[in-house]
């Protein structure tokens, strides 16, 4: 476990550098990752390379004991290659050309661009190949941010086609795949198949999700060009990608293949966090817990931060200044959902571009900034903890393809993949519990409980291992939303949950929808009322008991959530979306019939992580909570008392803390 921070050296006067890395040798730093954004610095005009400047930087860094972690450039062709090749630009749905400006404003698909990429990445491979002044390095930056994911310009078109070649014997098992018998909306050829550009309503959602997974295939393929460069040349270094937070554009679990581990960059304010709350000053704390414990499950459970917000933000339309002590509180919940390195973003505010208002460790003029002393502190916080890895008894599965097809049609105007996934972690977590989520194909054996939120497009494999695993004594949760479209974004011709329905006990008659402040949305589980929200589904009952049932509305008295016995398991199917009182009690069911032992329900705002035998306690609060532990206990970071945005490690079981406001 280790802390370190983004440097920007091309920033900077050269007789600034070596004071700069002076100072974060002196605050304990391991690593500093650069150079993302640097390409018209290393080639300021065509076929002239300049490293020196990079040679001198990485000269600063091995002689105060710094790893250096490079990043490809390619996040930000120049303004020369752009003037030269014009068409690696990427287009819109709409037509109009994403120019030179920002960032991220090529085609992955550019056959152009491509050839560009081999000769840069080739450059800096053939340059630093067994230099121990690198030890790994990043691959672009950020994929698919500011929505360029997808591009829709000619080379998208063409490769779009030969993707449908490869995955069709021809134009007509295309339609028929497709059902594009609706609207006259039938093909004669691939050739005529075009990207979803603007139209006068909604695109067919089969040829939408299409695009999406060739657009997604296109950024693996993209990065798997640059990997293959990079390992040839030095396979002692390892590579890795920052991905972003709640981003589902991009199938990072496919992407993260090529890599030795996934990053993500995290920003807990940052967009996240609403008014009225803490999460205000401390970040939303769950949405950053869920996306460590994706991308943690994307790489042998291994996962680093490559960007960790270190105060103000510029992105969001407000941007109140966290807490005093949350930006070490993040560092923290990253090292305890089991991150092996929190990258600071970044060593110094910038004078100059787009991001003049994002906050650094250090000021414009090199003084410190807030977060310097944070940083400083977990540095010495880490350098004495050895703890082990995250052994989380809960799997929650994630699937990028069912968040693609729920986000083609919702269906209802508060429905959000993510939130609703997010509504189950959280419950989960708010009972001191770690989780795994993974994949839908993942390995479910050693799980007690298992989490399946809107398995939308679950097939007959997915169906046979999730009863497999329910009938070797697995404790299931499905919910809403599952089993309902094909491989091609059809409704299918039995009820939903389709392949599951036989697992759950039970089919979907019909469903509603309610905008997100409806009130009046009650039902009964076991007996006691709980509200819920955004998504109802009417039940008929094939062998389930039937465990809660509508309690108002046109649908009262049909049955809402139902428990089915399947071999030695159970399954729990809830056709809600719960509110917070009632996926905790669906929660604690799933748990005791898995046999999983967790903690009373956590305050509100605090979280526990544990790794080994040592547990963090998070307070995401801005207000102390005391934490009371037997004469055992060992406190390896801070105390029983812990202050607002504040964080302890104790050496006990978790059973055996209390918690007190």
């Amino acid at each position: 476990m280790s802390i370190g921070v983004c440097y920007f050296p091309e920033h900077w006067p050269g007789e600034r550098w070596e004071r700069d890395v002076e100072q974060m040798a002196e605050a304990g730093f391991e690593h500093v990752r650069m150079g993302e954004f640097a390409w018209d610095r290393l080639e300021p005009e065509r076929g002239r390379f300049e490293f020196g400047w990079l040679d001198e930087i990485l000269d600063l860094l091995a002689e105060h004991d710094l790893t250096a972690v490079l990043c490809t450039p390619t996040a930000t062709p120049p303004k020369w290659l752009v003037d030269e090749r014009p068409g690696i630009l990427q287009e819109t749905a709409d037509g109009t050309v994403r120019g030179f400006g920002g960032r991220r404003h090529y085609c992955f698909n550019s056959p152009a661009y491509r050839e560009e990429t081999e000769r840069v990445v080739s450059e800096l491979a053939d340059r630093y190949a067994g230099d121990p002044r690198v030890a790994g390095w990043q691959i672009d930056n950020e994929f698919g941010c500011h929505d360029t994911v997808r591009c829709y310009c000619d080379d998208c078109a063409a490769a779009f086609r030969d993707w449908l070649r490869e995955r069709h014997d021809d134009v007509d098992a295309l339609n028929e795949a497709w059902g594009t018998a609706f609207w006259s909306q039938s093909y004669p050829s691939f050739g005529s198949v075009d990207p979803p550009c603007v139209a006068t309503a909604d695109h067919h959602p089969s040829r939408l999700l299409a695009y999406y997974r060739f657009a997604s295939d296109s950024v693996l393929d993209y990065n798997r060009l640059q990997v293959a460069l990079l390992r040839d040349a030095d396979d002692d270094w390892f590579f890795t990608h920052n991905f972003m937070g709640n981003f589902g554009d991009l199938d990072a679990r496919a992407v993260a293949e090529d890599l030795d581990f996934a990053s993500w960059d995290t920003y807990p304010t940052g967009g996240f966090a609403r008014g009225g709350d803490a999460s205000l000053r401390t970040g939303a704390f769950d949405t950053v817990g869920m996306n460590h414990d994706l991308y943690r499950g994307m790489s042998d459970e291994r996962f680093w931060v490559t960007e960790l917000q270190s105060g103000e933000k510029d992105y969001p339309a407000d941007s109140p200044q966290p807490a005093e002590g949350a930006m070490r509180l993040w560092a923290h919940q990253a090292v305890a959902h089991g991150a092996g390195a929190a990258l600071y973003f970044r060593w110094r505010r910038c004078r100059s571009g787009q991001e003049q208002y994002l906050a650094g460790l250090r000021k414009h003029h090199g003084g410190p900034d807030r977060a310097y002393g944070d940083a400083r502190e977990t540095a010495a916080d880490l350098a004495d903890l050895d703890p082990g890895p995250v052994d989380a008894p809960v799997a929650l599965l994630h699937d990028y393809e069912d968040a693609w097809a729920l986000d083609i049609q919702p269906r209802s105007s508060s429905f959000d993949y993510w939130a609703h996934a997010r509504t189950y972690y959280s419950a989960l977590r708010r009972r001191g519990l770690d989780v795994d989520v993974v994949g839908t194909d993942a390995d479910l054996d050693g799980y007690g409980a298992v989490v399946a939120p809107t398995l939308c497009l679950a097939d007959a494999a997915l169906a046979d291992r999730l009863r497999r695993y329910a009938e070797r004594g697995g404790s299931l949760l499905v919910t809403m939303r599952s089993g309902v479209k094909d491989e091609y974004d059809k409704l299918r011709n039995d009820p939903a949950p389709g392949p599951l329905a036989g697992t759950v006990g039970a089919t979907l008659d019909q469903r509603e929808s309610f905008p997100r402040d409806e009130d009046g949305l009650d039902l009964t589980y076991r007996g006691e009322s709980f509200a819920y929200r955004t998504w109802a589904e009417w039940l008929d009952v094939d062998g389930a008991d039937v465990v809660g049932e509508y309690a108002a509305g046109v649908g009262e008295g049909r049955a809402a959530i139902t428990r089915n016995r399947v071999g030695d398991g159970t399954v729990l199917y809830s056709g809600v979306w719960p509110g917070a009182e009632l996926a905790d009690a669906l929660v604690a069911d799933v748990l005791d019939a898995g046999g999983v032992e967790c903690a009373d329900r956590l305050p509100r705002d605090v979280r526990c992580s544990t790794r080994g035998d040592a547990v963090w306690v998070l307070n995401f609060a801005l207000d102390p909570v005391t934490v009371r532990a037997d004469g055992d206990a060992e406190w390896l970071v801070g105390d029983e008392e812990v202050p607002p945005a504040g964080c302890s490690v104790v050496r006990a079981p978790l059973s055996e803390l209390a918690f007190e406001r």
